[in-house]
């Protein structure tokens, strides 16, 4: 027979899942930690760059520009000159361009499915130490400096929010698209999570 005391404390546990509904988990105190932002803090901090290009902001440069973006914002004490050479990765291909894209060096501005890949990523993490620190105008211009050095584009290409979009990238289609997917369902077919 069980005791009352240990019946309670049972039905106490085996209830407790029932207590804590979202409702009263709402209703909870927050003991002053955090709070909702406001849709123009969301805003700033929406970051992302699609494909399409949309979310660019207004700016431009140009490979000339860049090169000197790349000396006067350190960018040659990791990458070395021109985006070869420092102890961070290479900007820069020392292979041929008739090689296939996946025979040669691990690129960004070469693997990127999209230009606009190379300026987000420029956006948000460069310089190491003061990321996100640069002015569009900088992004555009040392985006356009690497795509130059890898002969993606013109030397005289202007690159701003409408024509970084049309960048036709070395991968071309050759990358691994995202495949479609639904919340509750495998990732990948055969992926056990």
């Amino acid at each position: 027979m069980v005791s009352p005391p240990k019946l309670a404390a049972t039905l106490l546990l085996l209830g407790s899942p029932f207590l804590v509904s979202p409702a009263l988990a709402q209703s909870q105190p927050t003991y002053g930690l955090g709070r909702v932002p406001s849709a123009e803090e969301v805003r700033a901090r929406d970051i992302n760059i699609s494909e399409t290009g949309e979310e660019l902001p207004p700016g431009r440069g140009t490979p000339k520009e860049g090169e000197k973006v790349f000396t006067f914002q350190g960018c040659v004490v990791c990458h070395g000159q021109e985006g070869v050479g420092g102890l961070g990765p290479a900007l820069k291909s020392k292979t041929s361009t008739d090689l296939p894209i996946w025979r040669r060096e691990r690129i960004l501005p070469l693997r990127a499915p999209f230009a606009t890949t190379v300026w987000d990523y420029i956006n948000r993490g460069m310089p190491l130490g003061r990321e996100g620190t640069l002015k569009p105008d900088e992004v555009y211009a040392l985006t356009a400096y690497l795509l130059f050095v890898n002969k993606v584009i013109p030397e005289d290409t202007v690159l701003d929010e409408k024509s970084l979009p049309k960048v036709k990238m070395p991968i071309g289609e050759g990358y691994a698209r995202l495949p479609d997917w639904k919340p509750g369902t495998p990732r990948l077919k055969g992926y056990p999570y």
